[in-house]
């Protein structure tokens, strides 16, 4: 036997390969080596789908008896070699013209990774984004490393007690059965890295996880260098109160760069998925002091132009906020190395318009606004919503000229299509049709026909059945009814699986319980339902909800055809996608930022149902599938809870039952299956994290990688630009003022001649321009005016001419004054704005 180099145990020479595969998460995703792993211990890769625990589990017997197997070794040595191909394959980044702007990787700041059921450092949605988003960059050949944390406790594992009421276990993480391992410096030593906190410095332990061929990097406070408080930071996946909280972002954030920095990483792009991690804009400009000698206001204008800021937020109580007193005390170590008063770091995170400076809570998500170039929401209505929420940072500003764009969220398809689903896929549109810029996708999966559709749909449902039957069999069996009668893999099976929270009206459904106990007992066309979901250990609110379906499955009549399937993860996460024929989605618009659990149903041939919020807000057509809701905003109102309802009853009753049971003379639903072959096609490419990250590459990565690059280069020169024009600007802000305006009709244009008193700034510090807003038929409108001459006995008068169309009155334009530099991104890095009126 030869010494394994991360395994506790050793492994027969012939069965080495197995911890280089093992290691590497690209098994959660590419599933050819599925049979190896089974083969090593069927129940415990049943149990676990986890090859690392596999390894450190299974008897040295077993591992002698596989050495000796030609069969076994051949398909280990098979798998050795796609892996070698799939390292070396030119990919879609390789063949980008500007590739070379990020010769260096981009930094993926967030809390939680949802890679892998192995790996359960993740509570939702926000963490299967950042998996997928992780994975796609493996895929799409895109330099990315990700940073986030190793926690001692993931989230939660639910189960129900005999009346329905959730129940919350904190198993233990074992980093020894998981696919990490200690990151080591030259000499073998484990790295650590420092973050101060108030009186001592807290050490991090790192960890790192091969994700095919990107990385993840993982702090982790439990060391016993630690005092006992301090090894509990990293304890538990978002801390319960304000304090930890804050502990563990300054852990991601500072910690997060630094470990960067101990790597040799120098990333030109980093990128926030959400505030958790802004602290790392601090840390960066910090480093970027250090190599320039800059100052922080210099440092930081530099440092920004490379940072982009992904909010998920849909309402602003959803973002981090902490504390003043609080967020002082814990700032001011990082204030002291940054050479600035604490004050001014509170400003970074203080609404300036809100109440006393000092008791303004700090705002985890202002900090990374103006520690960015660039912001985005997760779909084109919530870049809307966005723009509303982040409106006070930008006083006096349009709400539509608010600097936040969008970049709509996608599924890593590859890691959610069933076996099957991925075999269909294969042979309409090749094997790398993930890997590439999709064009020919919609039109070769049309050629699908109906009979291999319904064939592969009739499977999947199926197992999802045989799929809910055993997990029912391991949870605590209050529904009531024997295995064997728990669902029927005939019947219509619609899905809700989401945490259970009021905005997300997981309970629209049984607004009227008698009615959908009839849709679910109709004599011919029955329909079953499998629900899932966890509420926060905290919202009674939503465990409430949970055990008022627990209490209507356990009426008689519709025994067998609710299940309510416990422990919601991305396992379970999975079965339900690629067996489920109909997804129900029931936010309050807009509170669902995006959503991507609908979008997970595509690629398997499953059809939404949905309120039209988030993604389906822009993916919905009638020939997809249907819609809830008007578009429009109504709170919570129960009178139009109540409308909706009625609504989802009847769209169930009137239109897809009906489609779903239509069947010709050869029993194929043939409408229900041309809404799932156009849904498939046209939708699965749209909102795959493909289109998603190839959207991040070509619109943000490589334009704020050339912005750091060039604000960088002479010492950080454009920092100190930036700085003195910003302080220039605020200077003489107030002395602004506008004289006399006038208009005359020219042809078909307004010829507008606009005084103004600039004080003493020059031409170029400013823009002078007209603007007019959006209405329902227009966009708004901004037309620059040119200097035109001098006042005369004035020493900052100026006239400023230009002409507007005449196809708007020409009260639709107001003249104005904004800050103008060529250097700077207004109104994201200043946002002074006078108007006329």
């Amino acid at each position: 036997m030869v010494a394994s180099h991360y395994l506790a145990r050793t492994l027969p020479g012939p069965l080495e390969g197995l911890e280089t595969l093992a290691l590497n998460l690209r098994w959660s995703w590419n599933h050819g080596g599925d049979r190896l792993w089974e083969r090593l211990d069927p129940d415990l890769w049943e149990a676990t789908a986890n090859p690392w625990l596999l390894l450190e589990s299974v008897s040295e017997g077993r591992l002698d008896e596989l050495a000796r197997d030609p069969e076994f070794l051949g398909e280990l040595r098979a798998r050795l070699d796609a892996r070698e191909l799939h390292m070396e394959a030119q990919t879609w980044f390789d063949k980008l013209p500007a590739a070379h702007l990020l010769d260096r990787p981009v930094a993926y700041f967030s809390m939680e990774f949802g890679l892998s059921e192995s790996l359960p450092i993740y509570s939702g949605g926000l963490g299967v984004l950042a998996g997928d988003h992780l994975k796609t960059a493996c895929d799409l050949g895109v330099p990315l490393v990700g940073i986030g944390l190793l926690y001692q406790q993931g989230y939660f594992r639910q189960a129900l007690d005999a009346d329905g009421r959730q129940l919350e276990f904190y198993p233990y993480n074992d980093p020894t059965m998981m696919p990490v391992v200690p990151l080591r410096d030259d000499d073998g030593a484990w790295i650590r890295i420092g973050v101060e906190m108030p009186g001592r410095v807290v050490q991090l332990r790192a960890w790192q996880v091969e994700v095919g061929r990107r990385w993840l990097y993982l702090l982790d406070s439990n060391d016993s260098l630690n005092r006992r408080g301090d090894r509990g930071i990293t304890s538990a996946l978002y801390g319960g109160t304000d304090e930890l909280r804050l502990q563990q972002e300054l852990v991601l954030g500072i910690g997060g760069w630094r470990l960067l920095a101990r790597l040799g990483l120098d990333c030109p792009v980093v990128h926030l998925n959400e505030g958790h991690a802004a602290m790392a804009v601090l840390e960066r400009a910090r480093t970027f002091m250090a190599r320039t000698g800059l100052g922080f206001e210099e440092a930081l204008a530099v440092t920004r132009a490379g940072t982009l800021f992904t909010t998920h937020t849909p309402v602003p109580a959803g973002f981090d906020r902490f504390p003043a007193a609080l967020a002082r005390r814990y700032l001011a170590p990082c204030a002291e190395q940054l050479r600035v008063p604490v004050e001014r770091l509170l400003d970074l995170g203080r609404d300036e318009n809100a109440g006393p400076p000092q008791d303004e809570p700090f705002n985890m998500a202002w900090l990374a606004v103006r520690g960015s170039g660039a912001v985005n929401g997760v779909s084109r209505l919530h870049g809307e919503v966005s723009r509303g929420i982040l409106q006070p940072l930008f006083p006096r500003w349009p709400r539509t000229e608010v600097p936040v764009e969008h970049v709509t969220n996608g599924i890593h398809v590859p890691g959610w299509d069933s076996a099957a689903a991925d075999s269909l896929w294969t042979q309409a549109c090749g094997s790398a049709r993930w890997r590439g810029t999709l064009e020919s996708i919609e039109s070769e999966l049309r050629i699908v026909d109906d009979e291999t559709l319904w064939a592969h749909r009739a499977r999947a449902r199926g197992q999802l059945v045989t799929e809910i039957r055993r997990r029912v069999r391991r949870q605590d069996q209050w529904a009531g009814p024997p295995t064997a009668d728990v669902l029927d893999p005939d019947v219509l099976t619609v899905g809700f699986a989401r945490r259970f929270t009021a905005y997300k009206r997981p309970n629209l459904l049984l607004h009227d319980p008698a009615r959908l106990e009839r849709l679910l007992t109709h004599g011919t066309r029955p329909v079953q339902l499998v629900l899932a979901g966890k509420a926060h250990p905290l919202d009674e609110c939503g465990k409430r909800l949970i055990e008022e379906w627990s209490r209507f499955i356990r009426r008689p009549n519709v025994r067998g055809r609710v299940v309510f399937a416990e422990d919601y993860d991305l396992a379970l996460a999975g079965d339900l996608v690629q067996g489920i024929d109909l997804w129900i989605n029931t936010p309050r618009r807009p509170w669902e930022a995006s959503g991507t659990s609908g979008m997970k149903v595509l690629v398997n041939g499953g059809l939404n149902l949905s309120e039209l919020d988030g993604w389906w807000a822009e993916a919905y057509e009638p020939d997809v599938g249907w819609a809830l809701g008007d578009g429009r905003a109504h709170g919570d109102d129960p009178a139009w809870d109540a409308a909706e309802a009625d609504e989802l009853y009847r769209l169930l009753e009137e239109e897809i039952v009906p489609t779903f049971y239509e069947r010709d003379a050869h029993g194929i639903p043939r409408a229900w299956l041309n809404r799932v072959r156009e849904s498939m096609a046209r939708l699965t490419p749209r909102f795959s994290s493909n289109r998603m990250l190839r959207e991040y590459v070509e619109h943000y990565y490589l334009p704020l990688a050339h912005g750091y690059q060039e604000r960088a280069g002479d010492a950080g020169a454009a920092g100190t630009r930036i700085v003195q024009w910003r302080a220039e600007l605020a200077r003489h802000w107030a002395n602004l003022r506008f004289g006399a305006v006038t208009v005359e009709p020219v042809g078909e244009e307004h010829r507008f001649r606009v005084q103004v008193y600039l004080d003493e700034l020059t031409e170029d510090a400013v823009q002078v321009e007209l603007y007019a807003d959006a209405d329902t038929t227009r966009e708004a409108r901004r037309i620059p005016l040119q200097p035109d001459e001098h006042m005369p006995g004035t020493a900052g008068g100026r006239i400023y001419a230009g002409s507007a169309p005449a196809d708007r009155p020409a009260g639709d334009y107001t003249p104005r004054i904004v800050g103008r530099s060529p250097d700077a991104r207004v109104p994201l890095e200043d946002h002074h704005i006078l108007w006329h009126r």
